[in-house]
Order: structure tokens, then sequence, then C-alpha cells
């Protein structure tokens, strides 16, 4: 880190030392920029470390609702509107018990590098609330999330924010919001992504973040001549993202050996093949049951109870798709050792640092999540060109979209790793490429 970003991220320490979660993602994108603030000093006269560390603006709400028993229960609503200097702000809504601000500030953080992966016109954003979604009727879900957008409704709009889902946000919340924002603004508009296809949503949208990611990883495997084709892959999360990132593995001749919720993890040594995968799907997203029930189903498979999948087993490839720092440093030496080549990350920072500096020591591929998660809002984005243009895309051409899209962040990622002097640093590839262009934009835009 150099001393202009050193500076910087010491100040935001000791602004806010408690979000450590934000602290973690800013560290991570100044650790990689050293070369380039020292041979441009354009940042430094322009203060564009300070100017992107700071939300342009948050938004902070109760949201009150009625439980099924006629009880008032009373919750945190957030919207934090990082940057706008591509384009509208962009990010995902999560309703999870652990939602906080410094979440919600990494997130968006990240997703300003995201968005400006894509090359979309998509700046960076994020909201949610501690709202639990689980165990909840489908009435409580609409009551929460009718009285959350009663709120957030005047600080979005087609040019302005346009969130769309996350952790514990699927087609259901979507819908309920969107229903909310409609009544409320009298307009059908483009103000949420990840919508039902009977009311403006984009095909493959469900699949993008998952489908996006094993694309990414593919382009990474192709440099060292390799495919997902016969490998053993580990996967965490059963959500829809674990779930079309298993489905595309299954497509490319690969072995799912593994998925994860918050009760444990299953290992199926037989591999989970597409009849599997659909008894998943409806158990998680119809049932809303747990991963374990899946083990009583089939005698192949054995159900750990409170573990992540990095050493139950060995793997070629490893996809965290969860939440969070669920793959810590003893998690990446197993995987070393047990002849892990690759790791993609499906969620937004899944690995700690001490874990990625390990993988990167190791000569292990591995893609960060701001570049191979990005398939997620490339396709919101596609989903909002669709809307303003009144019209919908066939699904292999969302596909095809989606797929040039990946190729081009994993092209620009590497060509910035390799002006850098490390080919194989995605890390730092991706976080230069998508740096440069917001920095840039900030300056042209002036102060």
């Amino acid at each position: 880190m150099n001393n202009y970003a050193a500076r910087v991220f010491e100040d935001i320490k000791a602004k806010t030392p408690w979000e450590k979660e934000f602290l973690q993602s800013v560290f991570e994108v100044f650790e990689s920029l050293g070369k380039m603030l020292e041979r441009d000093r354009k940042y430094e006269k322009n203060c564009i470390l300070e100017r992107i560390t700071i939300p342009e603006r948050v938004i902070m709400f109760q949201v009150p609702w009625v439980d099924d028993k006629g009880n008032v229960q009373v919750n945190q609503g957030y919207r934090v509107q990082f940057n706008s200097a591509i384009g509208p702000y962009k990010g995902g809504l999560r309703f999870h018990p652990s939602v906080n601000l410094s979440i919600l500030k990494f997130l968006g953080f990240e997703q300003i590098f995201k968005n400006s992966l894509t090359t979309l016109p998509l700046g960076g954003g994020k909201g949610g609330s501690n709202f639990d979604p689980k165990d909840k009727s489908d009435r409580e879900v609409m009551a929460f999330c009718q009285s959350f957008m009663r709120e957030l409704y005047s600080h979005i709009g087609p040019d302005t924010d346009v969130p769309a889902g996350d952790i514990g946000v699927g087609g259901r919340e979507i819908g309920y919001l969107f229903g909310m924002y409609k009544k409320i603004v009298n307009a059908h508009q483009s103000v949420l992504t990840g919508k039902s296809l009977n009311w403006g949503g984009s095909l493959i949208r469900p699949e993008a973040t998952g489908y996006g990611n094993v694309y990414f990883a593919s382009e990474m495997l192709k440099t060292r001549g390799i495919s997902f084709d016969g490998r053993k892959v580990l996967i965490s999360g059963s959500g829809n993202v674990a779930q079309f990132t298993a489905q595309k593995v299954i497509n490319e001749g690969g072995k799912v050996i593994s998925l994860s919720d918050s009760s444990g993890t299953v290992i199926d040594k037989d591999g989970i093949d597409h009849e599997k995968l659909e008894f998943i799907m409806e158990l998680k997203n119809v049932r809303r049951g747990r991963i374990s029930k899946f083990a009583d189903e089939y005698p192949s498979v054995t159900f750990f109870e409170g573990s992540k999948p990095w050493q139950l087993a060995s793997a070629d490839v490893a996809l965290p798709s969860a939440t969070q720092n669920e793959l810590n440093l003893d998690d990446a030496k197993e995987l070393v050792k047990n002849g892990c080549v690759c790791i993609s990350e499906g969620a937004n920072m899944p690995s700690t640092p001490e874990a990625v500096e390990f993988c990167h020591a190791n000569d292990i591929l591995f893609g960060p999540g701001k570049a191979a998660n990005a398939g997620g809002v490339a396709t919101s984005g596609l989903e909002m060109s669709q809307n303003a243009m009144r019209m919908g895309w066939l699904a292999e051409e969302v596909d095809a979209k989606l797929k040039g899209i990946m190729h081009n962040i994993h092209a620009v990622s590497r060509v910035a790793a390799e002006e850098s002097g490390e080919p194989d640093n995605y890390v730092l590839g991706a976080n230069v490429a998508g740096f440069k262009k917001v920095a840039d934009a900030i300056i042209d835009l002036g102060v």
C-alpha cells in the first residue's frame, strides 16, 4: 500500500473502527492500487480515495409492520447510495438478521467496482434490513416489504437508484416491493430488477450470478489448459446462486459434491446430478426446508451439522456462494492440500484476506467476487435495457450476452494484472481495472 492509500485508510479506520467488513473491503482495494497511484498522481491530487470511500448518501429508516398475531414489529432499513459517477446506483437489497451499516457499506463499495467491470453504465449501491424472512408467512413478508417501500420509494427511480435482490430477497420479496412502489408512484418503471417474467423480468436473471461465476472460472481454468469437465467441485450455499452454479457446473461436465446452508453441509460422494438438484430446488424454494432433508432422501449423501464444505472432501474447484468470510486460512490450506487448483467467489467477499493471500502464494487461481459474481448485476443491467425498450430477449440471447460480459471481465482483469507484473492475480487486476474507470469518471465530472 503506498503512502497516500495508507494515510486515507488509517483515517477511515480511526473514524469507524467498528466497521470491520467495510475496512476489510477498502484495505483489499487500496492494497492493489499502489503502482497505479505512484504512477499517476492525479488521483491523489483530486482526493479520489477520500471521495470513493465516503458514500454519496446513506439513508436509514424505521420499518414498522404488523405480524400475524396482530403485534407491531419494528426493523431497521437502509439504503447506501455509494457512487453514481458512471450511472445510477445499482445493487441489491439484503434481508437478514446480520445486516448492519458496515456490511452494507462493504457491499456497496464492492458494487462500485463490480458494476464498473461489467462495462454497463451503473453506479454502486446496496441496502436492506435486519428483517429475517425465514419462518415468516407470505402475509408477514408482504406487510414488511410494503412498509419498507413506503420509505424507500422516494429515494429510488429508474435514473436514480435501481435495487435488486440479495440474501433473503427473492422473487416473492421483489414482487411485494415493486407492487407497493407501483401503487405509490402510479407508474410501471424499471426501478427494481429480478422481477417476475410476467411483469418485466428477464430470462436468465435468476441463473445469472451462478452461471456468470462458472463462466469466469472457466476462463481462468483455460489459462491452465483445463476445464470443468470431469472435475470435482465444492459449492457452498443452497440458495439461488448456489443452485444455478451447480446447474451450470453439471452442464459443463463437472461433478458437484457439496451444498450447504446455515445448518450444515451435505456431501454427495456420487455427485449431485440434475435430478437431485431438482429435489434441492423444490426443497429450498418451495418447501423452504433445511439442506439436511436432502441427506434423508439419498443414501449417497452425508449431512455434516454446523460444518462448511471446504474441509470435508477433496475437490479440484471450490465455489464459495453463501456469505462473507466463510472460507478462512485453514479452509484454504485444506483445499490446496487436497488438490484444489481454482477458487472462484460466487458470493461477496466470502474469503478472508489470509485465505486469499495463501491462494496467491500457492499459485491457486483465485476469482474475486467483484469480478466472478458480476453476472448478476450484468444481467440486471440487461433487464433494465429490455424494460427501457419495452421488449424481451430470448434466453439464448441473454445467456450469450452474459457469457460475453464475463469473458470481457476476465480479459480486462487479466490485462490489468499483467501490466502490474502479476498475470494470475485477478484480485489486483479486477481492483485496478474497476477503480480506474470510476476514478477517471469522478475527475471528469469535477468537484
